[in-house]
């Protein structure tokens, strides 16, 4: 039988593609979700948010969220396209964080850790007074508790809008780094697209152990600005995670399905073998009706 030309066409419900950016790809959505956003045909890494990379790292339910409630003010009364405040407050109903940090300790395999998180959704993961402070406090927390310290750094360097307090803030995470190193313990420095400017020049470059995701751009000045202040054709794939490896900057690429795995084996290297699960409790035996109860008599 024809189709009924004039049969109104049934429309495609909108949001379930996704156009990969690196090998142009249509992909179903869902395949990429459950690839905890990787393209099924490149391997093209899609940027995540801080909880749900905890929610892929971390013992279901161990994450326990420190200083959430620090908020960042507006010392110099800031104002460029729109003031300051404002992009505060869209930043805020965007990702339903106060600023661009996470902190906290969570387990990994049993084993107790302290961690950070930099959300680039929040103004371009930049950091200001309030992310320095956290991370510079989950740091001194780790150093304190002779905890392990895995930071995730997504950001774009320090925030323009506070000025010399943001630039401040590299100094104070290098100092605290330095004394967790002076401990001999561990920190694991992860990199996810893009890491740039004054994170990349502080505490994000110094982890005993740097590992960066495929394909992230890694870098204090982006690819353009260098081309143009130095004039010359950088080479292919520059300041990319696989360029940086072969030259030595950073020491593993790791993609992000075998992330937690890697940790869990890189801290083990560490620390020794994870804590034995608890036992579970026995099950209570249901009483024997024939047997006299304690102080009774037969």
């Amino acid at each position: 039988m024809p189709l009924n030309p004039f049969r109104k066409k049934k429309e495609m419900p909108g949001g379930l593609w996704i156009l990969c950016p690196s090998c142009q790809e249509t992909i179903f959505k869902k395949e990429v979700e459950k690839r905890n956003q990787v393209c099924p045909q490149c391997g093209h890494h899609f940027g995540i948010s801080v909880r749900e990379r905890i929610a892929i790292t971390f013992d279901p339910g161990s994450f326990d969220e420190m200083w959430g409630e620090l908020a960042p003010k507006d010392p110099l009364g800031f104002v460029d396209k729109r003031p300051y405040d404002e992009r505060l407050s869209q930043a805020e109903e965007k990702t339903g964080l106060k600023d661009a940090a996470i902190v906290g300790t969570a387990r990994l395999e049993r084993r107790p850790v302290a961690f950070g998180g930099i959300e680039f959704g929040f103004i371009g993961g930049s950091m200001g007074a309030i992310v320095g402070e956290k991370i510079a406090r989950v740091t001194e927390l780790a150093t304190e508790r002779r905890l392990p310290l895995i930071v995730v750094s997504s950001s774009g360097g320090a925030r323009m809008m506070e000025g010399a307090i943001s630039l401040m803030q590299m100094a104070k995470t290098c100092a605290a780094v330095e004394r967790h190193h002076a401990a001999k313990l561990p920190f694991i420095s992860i990199l996810a697209d893009p890491v740039t400017g004054g994170v990349m020049a502080s505490f994000a470059s110094l982890g005993d152990l740097v590992i960066a995701e495929p394909g992230a751009l890694i870098g204090f000045a982006g690819p353009r600005v260098i081309q143009t202040t130095i004039k010359q054709e950088l080479p292919a794939g520059f300041q990319r995670a696989e360029f940086l490896l072969a030259h030595g900057f950073i020491d593993r690429i790791v993609s992000r399905d075998r992330m937690r795995d890697e940790l869990a084996t890189i801290l083990e290297y560490c620390a020794g073998p994870a804590p034995a699960p608890e036992p579970e409790p026995a099950p209570e035996q249901p009483a024997d009706p024939a047997k006299p109860r304690a102080g009774q008599g037969a």
